[in-house]
This record gives structure tokens, sequence and C-alpha cells, in this order.
């Protein structure tokens, strides 16, 4: 078995502010923009009809890096978020030094290891200052109503490698430089809530694996939100996906390899792309004077 961790999908309401946050304060790369006029088959961009954009961003290649999927719909300001994603993880001294040194930065916590800080959206992010030099996205942290339960999920399942673990959490990751996945229990035995804001984590595998994975989950008794299918993106690669959903309803997303290996591709023009659209996006303008205001989802 041969998986690791792709992307975690966001979706924000001000691409021009995340961007100042993504690129330019956490000196993140843009590696792909795309844009589209129809819903994703797979609900990438969440249940939305209408014109929408995807945005790869992260610290290098995502066939070497795992890095974060921006999706933006065009007629959405924000969305309300749950207590499903709980942070992630960032090691870069360079990003650390950069958000050490601002003075317009709403810190939710400070220390020479460690700082966290909240996206234009709301998410919370860890940047942590390491020893070594290398920057990367190293975390997921997601909230869980059940430790053994999500445990036997990701582990019993899917096969995950649980590499560390307490009475209330476990990390557990698919490779030793594998981004890594922490399920954290939830407090007070609240029910886990995604609200609009829900996300979800893609891992790539053999195209080999994915009826296997599917047929696991469906013997399991587990949840299939799209059966394996294979998806089109104009001009470029055709990709096999199979998603799916844990016990607390985290979307995961299993795509092929190889197909991805081709669509993932960084492209040089990335960046260009989305200044362009950003740019010409008139959206905020447009709801303006309708007198509505881009609709916040709640």
């Amino acid at each position: 078995m041969t998986r690791r961790a792709l992307h975690y999908v966001l979706k924000i309401g001000n691409r021009v502010k995340n961007v100042q946050f993504f690129r330019d304060l956490l000196g993140m790369k843009v590696l792909r923009h795309e844009e589209f006029h129809e819903m994703c088959q797979a609900q990438c961009n969440g249940p939305y009809d209408g014109k929408w954009s995807k945005t790869m961003i992260g610290y290098g290649p995502e066939n070497e890096h795992f890095v974060l999927e921006l999706t933006y719909n065009y007629g959405i300001g924000n969305y309300k978020l749950g207590n499903d994603l709980l942070s992630i993880r960032i090691e870069s001294k360079s990003a650390y030094e950069n958000v050490s040194r601002q003075n317009d930065v709403l810190f939710m916590h400070k220390n020479p290891e460690c700082i966290v800080l909240s996206s234009p959206d709301g998410y919370l992010f860890e940047v942590a200052n390491p020893d070594h030099d290398q920057s990367l996205i190293s975390k997921v942290s997601l909230s869980t109503a059940n430790i053994p339960r999500s445990k036997q999920f990701w582990h019993g399942l899917l096969g995950m490698n649980v590499n560390e673990e307490n009475d209330n959490s476990f990390i557990a990751s698919f490779g030793e430089k594998d981004a890594r996945l922490e399920m954290v229990g939830i407090v007070g035995n609240q029910p886990i809530r995604h609200e609009k804001a829900y996300g979800r984590i893609a891992f790539a595998c053999p195209e080999s694996e994915l009826p296997e994975i599917q047929q696991r989950m469906l013997t399991d008794g587990q949840t299939i939100l799209t059966k394996l299918v294979s998806l089109d993106t104009p001009g470029k690669a055709t990709v096999q996906v199979v998603i799916v959903a844990d016990p607390d309803g985290h979307e995961i997303c299993f795509v092929g390899e190889k197909g991805f290996a081709q669509l993932s591709q960084v492209d040089p023009k990335a960046e260009d792309s989305l200044e362009k659209e950003m740019g010409a996006d008139k959206s905020d303008e447009w709801y303006a004077k309708s007198g509505t205001g881009k609709e916040k989802c709640e």
C-alpha cells in the first residue's frame, strides 16, 4: 500500500485577503489556479452552482509536499465555521519570523516555539519555529466525538499508521515523511459540526486500490459520498476518485496517483493567472450595487 497525503480543502470568502495571508505572510507559493463556470462533480467547491475557482498553494509541488486547496465561490462572502477543523500546523523559520514582525496580526497565542493565528476566514494556523530549514505544512488537526471509533476507522479500516496517541487524541500518517492527521476528542461530548465551511482531506493511492477502498467502506457500513468516478479537467488529465466520510462526517477524497501526478504539475503561470482573475473579479462591486451584498453561508 503506497498512499500519501495530498492537500486539505478550505473554502474562502475573499481571494485577495487569502493570497496576502498565505503567500505574502506565510510565504507559500501559488502552484496551480483554475477557473470553473459549473459546480464540481465531486463538490470540491461545496454544493454550489455558478462560477468558482480553485487555487493550490503551498511550499512546493504536490508530489512532494502537502498543500492547501483554496476554493472560492464568486457569490459567497464568508462561511459559517464548525468545530470540525481545529488547526493546521506549519513548520517554517521564515514564516515564523515574518509573522513575528507583523504589528497588525491578531495572535491567538505566541511564544518562541510557535505562533497561533487566524486566517482571514477564521481558520486557525499554528506556525512553528522548527530546528530545520525546510518549510512545510506538517499536520491537520480534526475533532472527533469518539476516539476509539475514529482510530478503528483511520487505522483499522484505512490502514494509517498510528504515530502517537493518548487518551484524548492520536496522530496518524501513511508514511514517515507524510503530513500527519491528528484526531482530537471534542470537549464535553459535543457533536461534530461541519457547517458550511466544511473541508476535505485528500490522499493519493494507486488506481488499483480505489475499488478496494470503496468495497471496504461498503462492507463496513461506512459512508460513500461519491462512488468511484472519473473526473475530467478541460485540457488536463482525467483522474479517478472515491470520496468517503469518516464516522464524524469528515470528508476524505482518495484519488488515483497516476492521473493526479499529471494533473498536479506546477503551472509556472499560475500566479499570473490568479492575479489576472482577482483583478477582473467585480463580484464585490456587483453585489454591493445590487444592495444585497455577497451571501453569508450560515
